[in-house]
């Protein structure tokens, strides 16, 4: 279509013969035909040590270098250069970075054998831009940049409820529910249900027609499937109508970054009302602490900023002090729910309470939690 214009060249050490003072010329004008064919408003370069890796001569080479970006200013083209970094600049001959006007950072680092993609914008002139590292990943939808923002809050917030899909918890939230485009945590020890209060809140969004996503990093969608239909829940129905997608992937098969686009692009595409993150304690083990929250910090603002309202579990002892686990996600949530194992009477039980809930009033009680073959009942402790 005579739109893209792709030339190779190629300069090897050991065919050049060096007679008398060498330049660019002929690149520039090799270059300026191609532009000229085409009729190109963008230039790439890639990478600038093909032109000059064969020539030993510094002061030759920046002058020559500085002299191509003010060749390519005045073709009026947007030129992309790449370089490689230098052992102690950050590119090889130390002045590409001076005389471009907007100079991009890429690292690729390895941190507890998870591979990360790092980006950051050293300068940009006349523009004002964020200064931190962003990751971003490279894959078959193409290159996916994820910056760490703040929390719009400046958005607006409806005073809609949702049920939560067991009857005597709405109960306990003014009889109504959670507030739509919400974001609910549900924490517990292993085995006290967290993954059944999910799955209530799934069906009962389903039930009412909505479109809802559970990414599931611990159990298979067949295994969430079984398990749930023995408490009276059919969730494959929901799953064959497409109101309930599963994604089930195991968080060590691939870094946060990927995880993380892998939700954006899930929800973009199927646009839910519903988000169910089951659990999210699993990237603890592919990310420290700091890493994760910034990571959920991200997840949550694109979420909310659909108005999705978003339900994740943890697994977590129950603990009030400022180093639970929890404490670190806890202020991005406007509902903690607590499950927990009470032992009395040589008999185990599970117990239910409301630690937080932001802008509604909401019992005190504990309540008795348990699973049936018809679902879930709270009763009074």
């Amino acid at each position: 279509r005579k739109k893209l214009g792709i030339d190779y060249v190629f300069v090897e050490r050991k065919q050049i013969i060096e007679t008398g003072v060498y330049d660019l010329e002929g690149l520039f004008v090799r270059l300026g035909h191609a532009i000229d064919s085409i009729g190109a408003k963008r230039v790439v370069l890639d990478t600038l040590e093909a032109l000059f890796s064969a020539f030993p001569d510094p002061f030759t080479l920046r002058a020559e270098l500085s002299r191509l970006f003010r060749w390519l200013k005045e073709k009026g083209v947007t030129a992309i250069v790449t370089a490689e970094r230098g052992e102690t600049t950050l590119t090889r001959h130390g002045l590409e970075e001076y005389v471009a006007d907007c100079v991009i950072v890429l690292d690729h680092r390895v941190a507890e054998q998870i591979s990360m993609r790092r980006l950051r914008i050293l300068k940009y002139r006349g523009s004002n831009h964020g200064t931190n590292e962003y990751p971003f990943i490279i894959d078959h939808g193409g290159m996916a940049v994820l910056p760490i923002t703040s929390l719009m809050l400046g958005r607006e917030v409806g005073s809609e409820r949702v049920s939560s899909g067991i009857s005597q918890l709405d109960e306990m939230l003014e009889g109504k529910g959670y507030y739509r485009g919400s974001r609910i945590l549900v924490s517990g020890g292993a085995g006290t249900g967290k993954t059944s209060v999910a799955a209530s809140f799934a069906n009962a969004a389903s039930e009412r027609g909505e479109r809802c996503i559970y990414f599931a990093f611990e159990e298979s969608v067949s295994e969430i499937i079984r398990n749930m239909r023995s408490i009276g829940m059919d969730l494959e129905t929901w799953k064959e109508k497409g109101l309930l997608q599963f994604v089930a992937s195991p968080t060590t098969s691939f870094g946060l970054e990927q995880h993380l686009t892998t939700i954006h692009r899930k929800v973009e595409e199927v646009s839910p009302a519903f988000v169910i993150l089951d659990p999210i304690t699993n990237f603890t083990s592919i990310g420290a602490p700091s890493e994760i929250k910034a990571m959920i910090t991200r997840m949550v603002d694109f979420l909310i900023n659909r108005q999705v309202t978003v339900l994740f579990t943890s697994i977590s002892e129950v603990s009030h002090s400022q180093t639970h686990p929890d404490a670190a996600v806890s202020s991005l949530m406007d509902a903690w729910i607590v499950l927990r194992h009470m032992e009395s009477d040589r008999r185990l039980t599970r117990d239910l309470y409301i630690l937080k809930s932001r802008g509604m009033a909401n019992s005190n009680r504990v309540r008795e939690f348990r699973i049936t073959g018809h679902g879930i009942e709270l009763t009074g402790v």
